[in-house]
């Protein structure tokens, strides 16, 4: 399979860790963003949506989305627990993540790290509901290594891909220590530090 991705996209990342972490074959293909590279008529062709990731199949079919990637990836491992339970907990965690996390979190290190703004030029509304997530991120791990039970997840690779870089959206990731903990935890458990 081909993916094609931006490495600076933690919407990209969170599809590349889940192939490193499952050892599933792929090459990578790179998409500028910021060139515009999304919004060319051959990759429209793969993704009509212009966004990335999206991966190529082997048999000529494509998928975009991250968490829907990394939720096809995964099917049948241990990222996706078999217990109906607790495979809708992660898918939980996957939802809220594309709604009540990235817009902000991702958002405002957009802002910041691509457009070049300083963090009193984000929007308010924006950093706050950012804080807001980060605070639930810290109450749902004050008593749990990941965000379903003790092992990871494909919830925890959804999350994790923009928290780690939080700060670079202005986000002080200092008075949240669960959060924090829960970060080194995916780190190692993902390898992302080697």
């Amino acid at each position: 399979m081909r993916i094609y991705g931006d490495l600076v996209s933690g919407n990209c990342l969170k599809v590349k860790w889940t192939c490193d972490h499952l050892r599933l074959a792929y090459e990578w293909v790179d998409i500028d963003i910021m060139q515009s590279e999304s919004r060319t008529p051959v990759f429209l062709a793969k993704n009509p949506f212009g966004q990335v990731p999206v991966v190529a199949f082997d048999d000529g079919r494509h998928l975009a989305q991250s968490n829907a990637i990394v939720l096809y990836l995964a099917d049948g491992s241990d990222l996706v627990p078999a217990d109906p339970f607790l495979r809708a907990k992660v898918l939980e965690w996957m939802f809220w993540e594309q709604y009540s996390h990235e817009p902000y979190v991702a958002v405002c290190r957009f802002q910041m790290k691509y457009q070049g703004k300083r963090a009193d030029e984000r929007d308010p509304d924006k950093v706050a509901r950012g804080v807001n997530a980060l605070e639930t991120l810290e109450n749902a791990l004050a008593d749990q290594p990941f965000l379903v039970g003790s092992e990871l997840s494909a919830a925890d690779i959804a999350l994790v891909a923009y928290t780690r870089v939080a700060e670079e959206g202005g986000f002080d990731l200092s008075g949240f220590p669960h959060v924090r903990s829960w970060i080194g935890n995916c780190d190692t458990v993902l390898k992302l530090s080697e």
